[in-house]
């Protein structure tokens, strides 16, 4: 089976309502490597890698996150997988 890299900047009110730790045990509990990060503009920058099937949960999680999130938009972007991760953690 093939793995793919998707990049993900969610918008909306998503920092200081515990999104990257939320999205690092989703990602965890779907075999997913990479890394969630806030940016400075306000989103968080989420790169994950992992099966095609693993990486469309995380996409639809991601459009809620976690209960005090608000998602106002995701752009993504997929590739190839590089396998640069051994684990998906918060930076």
């Amino acid at each position: 089976m093939s793995h793919l890299r998707l990049t993900m900047l969610i918008s909306g009110k998503v920092q200081g309502v515990c999104y990257r730790a939320s999205a690092a045990d989703m990602a965890n509990s779907l075999g997913v490597t990479g890394y969630a990060r806030n940016l400075p503009d306000g989103r968080v920058e989420i790169v994950a890698e992992g099966s095609p099937a693993s990486l469309v949960s995380l996409r639809q999680w991601c459009r809620d996150g976690p209960p005090s999130a608000i998602v106002d938009k995701i752009n993504a972007t997929e590739g190839s997988a590089t396998g640069e991760f051994n684990n998906f953690g918060v930076r």
